[in-house]
């Protein structure tokens, strides 16, 4: 075989059984040694067990076939297809090493498996029309948010194929879709939020007070521990977030800027840590009885059977998210007159765009003022312990 021919190679898949474990698929191929010798290689793709036909073998071994055809150069990848393409981008891109966030990463994964495979995996990738995936974008049923985010990761998909040069334009950059929601995004006035935290007890009251002044992310609000909160210096750091139970990095690096924390803030934290049976420096802040501390609190179960039933008995309306209280505090600061610097860096906004301009970088204390306007806004001054 010459693999230097414009010819693209399969290789051959095979089970192979063990003395002492389950048979495996194995993977063969023909690979050129240093001396121009051709020599056969193989590689282990997964246990029979777990991948039960052929076709599921060869798929999870689309990603190596580029990278081997690709070293032995020559072939032209006109015939290569989105699901060959999809491997190998899980497979360099999504590796555990690679930096990504674990949300980061199923969001890419759920997009790439079960959105974009199921429509576009078989097809070549130079048959990839721009009007063709805009139509249809256009045609799934969903928020124009949700369409923009398939868009956008199908984009990438195109730039990693650029970058190896398997092709010379992204079509998708062609593509045209809004991201504009359909429905209003949900911000809580200053009433409403106090009138919810009336109807909540710790730990719940704490973690509302918590999400409405700082605006963490859900993760990173169940990703607080003790030994995050500097009581003395009255400041938080955000190190990690929890997604589903797994622990990881924050979204971005703007992400770990410590938070100021405010009089009423630090107050009812220190109330909270006298009650819980969990107040060790490396305890989950929110830690759960059920798991005996072991894992903080599942977000979606405290929203669904706490915060929902208090917002309901307050009168409030509202179908109200996690995120609501990240968009209920942008709201607040700018009613308040906190400057767009200032709204930026209690956000943890990457970009100053984010939060519509670059102003001088505001000190602590503006930033402690700020968000004691805020935390006066939804409690008053008088704040309630958050006990029966």
């Amino acid at each position: 075989m010459n693999l230097q021919r414009a010819r693209y190679q399969q290789g051959s898949l095979t089970i192979e059984r063990r003395s002492k474990s389950s048979p495996v698929w194995v993977y063969r191929w023909w690979e050129k040694d240093q001396s121009g010798r051709l020599s056969r290689r193989k590689q282990i793709v997964g246990q029979k067990s777990e991948l039960r036909s052929k076709a599921e073998a060869f798929k999870a071994i689309e990603g190596l076939r580029l990278e081997i055809n690709d070293e032995a150069g020559g072939w032209s990848f006109s015939s290569m297809k989105v699901n060959e393409l999809i491997e190998h981008f899980r497979r360099v891109e999504l590796a555990d090493s690679n930096g990504k966030t674990t949300r980061t990463r199923q969001v890419y994964v759920h997009q790439l498996v079960n959105v974009i495979s199921p429509k576009w995996g078989d097809h070549r990738l130079k048959d990839i029309k721009p009007v063709a995936v805009e139509s249809w974008l256009n045609g799934r049923p969903g928020a124009p948010g949700s369409k923009a985010k398939t868009k956008g990761v199908m984009s990438v998909l195109f730039q990693h194929a650029m970058r190896y040069e398997w092709m010379t334009r992204n079509p998708i950059r062609l593509v045209r879709q809004g991201s504009l929601p359909q429905q209003e995004e949900i911000v809580l006035a200053p009433v409403e939020v106090a009138a919810l935290l009336d109807e909540l007890r710790d730990p719940f009251f704490t973690i509302i007070l918590l999400a409405a002044v700082t605006g963490l992310r859900r993760g990173e609000l169940f990703g607080l521990k003790w030994a995050d909160i500097n009581f003395a210096d009255a400041e938080m750091k955000v190190v990690r977030s929890m997604v589903d139970q797994v622990e990881g990095p924050p979204k971005t690096l703007a992400s770990r800027r410590p938070l100021p924390l405010s009089t009423e803030l630090a107050t009812a934290l220190e109330e909270w840590r006298k009650k819980t049976a969990f107040p060790k420096p490396n305890d989950w802040i929110f830690a759960s009885p059920r798991a005996i501390g072991k894992r903080p609190y599942w977000p979606d179960a405290v929203l669904k059977r706490h915060i929902r039933p208090a917002a309901e008995r307050a009168g409030i309306t509202k179908t109200i998210g996690w995120h609501s209280f990240r968009r209920t505090l942008a709201t607040l600061l700018h009613s308040s007159g906190a400057s767009v610097k200032t709204t930026q860096d209690l956000l943890r906004h990457s970009s100053p765009m984010m939060t519509l301009g670059v102003y001088a970088k505001a000190v602590t204390a503006d930033k402690r003022a700020a968000q004691d306007a805020i935390a006066a806004l939804v409690i008053g001054k008088e704040m309630k312990s958050g006990s029966e």
